[in-house]
């Protein structure tokens, strides 16, 4: 007899946000009716193993579709549901028994069994696109039969029905299309499997429809010209993930052609990282480094890893799996453990997924220092995609990471052929050296060319080049590598003169201080003005004092974000050239004529640090009146 019930208020609300609010997707409800039948024959499974009778030669699930009822039927073999279970768990919402199944197989220690749903919600995404719905189930538990019906509003009805199979069969009644939705496509082959494909790939049971095949012509009919087609039953979900294979079972070949068609690559990638972990926290994980970044990899493009529960999917892109310097990463994660929200789209702040990111950074940080030892031309290939990753890694959060990262950072330098690490740079130092040093240039002609490299050449040593914005950033945040303190070479004393000679210059300095004065006023953005220490051929050059260099001072103004920053500049004069000799001989003449020698000598050595000065009109007349003058 057929019974209508009445949904309770609380029920009544939270349906209505349901069907309105919860799901960002339609095609949602496709996944949680796939899940919770899978759900159902876990449990049937599970009672199978204490009573045979209760068990089911072979489980699966079916996905037909009607057109011309505009109906779409998911049918399982699963355990099915009692009249009152009926009310329990599609009468009260957020009360499917799963959870409690859950619990009870869990303090039973019953191994191998799998709960995707734990909400009891998803049943009722469904109403996203069904005007009507009716459930057709039979329990494993007392093998009577009967129907839910509802049309998701007030109310619902429970009658007695037929079944001869035990499971569970939900007939949907599709909404009438609108302008804004075509409830039509979800009765389309295509759709269908596109949609499986998608979310429930790897459901553990085969999950079948009817497909089209195209009959083969054959002697009789092989003048007809028009195609003849028939409906087969298809498994058209994969079941067993790749992931959750044997590393060992799994071919170079079968990885490269999964990544290639699940991340839509045309090239193989470059490695492929296997992650497996059991225990209080289990889950999968499969990573990729693709050969060369993606069409979509720039700074808009959102980091994350696909995100699967018990080879469902759930997102595409969970950022909170992966830190934004790895984002070129590819790959997924699977875990039965992961705390989702109600509508399984969104993840809960957890200790477990910070757990998991935290190995997965591991692991592929690890992989990278393995490339990096044994196979240095292919990791020379990746660093040249995505080293600028692995340096703003270094220098993000002031340095959170330099212990891990330190290691995989290779630099150009002026004696080798070869970019090098830190610690080769260190292994191969000269006696007597005590820093590790480096110039900011576009290459090594560019390094080589600068003045104030003259001692270091005289004393060859080699100098890391830094070509990128964000490497001397990078090293200021490093500061040093186990002892070795990292030392530009246009910043503070170099030290690389001898006790005698520095003392000479001091000695210089103070007989001199009249003319290095007056060079100075006339000089208001210098700091300072001094005789060097590292100039031998040039006649001067300009360096920065300890803090902010001229390259940080140009990346932060391009970037807007130096808010006035500047670094202090100290021009550098070599006593010992010609040039400073007729500036004093100038200054002996005439102490104002100074004023224009020092302004030209001061933006000669702007020019060399590829900085244009503030008047360059004012520098044009400074020349054209010196050579009108010494005419």
């Amino acid at each position: 007899m057929k019974e209508k019930m009445e949904f309770k208020t609380e029920t009544k609300r939270l349906l209505d946000m349901m069907i309105n609010s919860i799901y960002t997707h339609k095609e949602i409800f496709l996944r949680e009716l796939i899940s919770n039948a899978s759900d159902a024959i876990d449990k049937r499974h599970y009672l199978s193993l204490t009573d045979a009778s209760k068990g089911a030669d072979n489980y699966e699930i079916l996905i037909e579709t009607d057109k011309e009822a505009r109906t779409l039927t998911i049918t399982d073999n699963g355990v099915g549901m009692t009249k009152e279970e009926l009310v329990s768990h599609l009468g009260t919402i957020a009360k499917s028994g799963s959870k409690e199944f859950l619990e009870q197989i869990e303090k039973e220690s019953t191994p191998d069994v799998d709960i995707i749903g734990q909400f009891g919600v998803g049943f009722y995404s469904a109403f996203m696109v069904a005007k009507e719905i009716s459930v057709y189930t039979k329990s494993v538990q007392d093998g009577k039969a009967h129907v839910f019906t509802s049309e998701g509003l007030d109310s619902y009805d429970i009658d007695a029905c037929d079944k001869e199979d035990y499971g569970t069969k939900i007939v949907i009644s599709l909404r009438e299309n609108t302008e804004d939705n075509n409830y039509d496509e979800f009765l389309e082959e295509y759709q269908i499997k596109s949609l499986v494909k998608k979310y429930s790939d790897y459901v553990r049971y085969p999950i079948k429809t009817w497909v089209t095949k195209y009959d083969e012509k054959t002697e009789e009919n092989k003048e007809d010209e028009e195609e003849h087609t028939h409906l087969e039953l298809e498994t058209i979900n994969s079941m067993l993930p790749i992931w959750k294979k044997n590393k060992n079972e799994v071919t170079e070949e079968e990885l490269n052609n999964f990544y290639k068609s699940k991340f839509m690559d045309y090239q193989d990638p470059i490695t492929s990282i296997h992650i497996n972990v059991e225990g209080m926290l289990t889950y999968n994980a499969l990573l990729f480094l693709p050969k060369k970044p993606m069409f979509d990899f720039n700074d808009k493009n959102e980091r994350g890893l696909q995100l699967y529960t018990k080879g469902v999917f759930i997102l595409d892109k969970c950022k909170d799996l992966i830190p934004e310097y790895l984002r070129f990463v590819k790959g997924l994660v699977d875990s039965a453990d992961l705390p989702l929200n109600i509508s399984r789209e969104m993840l809960q702040e957890d200790r477990s997924i910070k757990k998991i990111a935290t190995n997965v950074e591991k692991k592929i940080l690890a992989e990278l220092g393995r490339m990096l030892k044994n196979d240095r031309e292919k990791y020379e290939e990746f660093f040249n995609d995505y080293g600028l990753n692995l340096k703003f890694g270094l220098y993000e959060d002031y340095g959170a990471k330099k212990d891990s990262l330190k290691d995989l950072i290779i630099l150009s330098s002026l004696k080798q052929e070869k970019r090098i690490t830190f610690a080769e740079y260190k292994e191969a130092m000269l006696e007597g050296q005590k820093e590790i040093y480096y110039a900011v240039g576009k290459d090594k002609d560019a390094v080589l060319k600068l003045p104030q490299m003259d001692l270091i050449k005289n004393k060859d040593y080699d100098v890391l080049i830094l070509s990128d914005d964000v490497d001397e950033f990078m090293l200021q945040v490093l500061a040093e590598y186990e002892g070795l303190k990292f030392k530009s070479i246009n910043q503070g004393e170099l030290d690389l003169i001898d006790e005698d000679e520095a003392k000479k210059i001091d000695e210089l300095k103070e007989t001199k201080k009249d003319i290095l004065e007056d060079i100075k006023k006339a000089l208001p953005d210098c700091k300072d003005v001094l005789f060097s220490k590292r100039l031998v051929e040039a006649p001067c050059c300009l360096s920065a004092s300890n803090g902010i260099s001229f390259e940080m001072e140009r990346v932060l103004q391009a970037q807007h974000q130096g808010h006035g920053a500047k670094a202090e500049r100290i021009l550098e004069i070599n006593p010992n050239h010609e040039v400073f000799k007729a500036m004093e001989k100038a200054y002996e003449a005439d102490k104002e004529s100074i004023q224009k020698y020092a302004k030209l000598l001061y933006t000669q050595a702007l020019l060399m640090e590829g900085i244009l000065p503030d008047d360059p009109k004012e520098f044009s007349n400074t020349i054209c009146d010196l050579m009108i003058h010494s005419i």
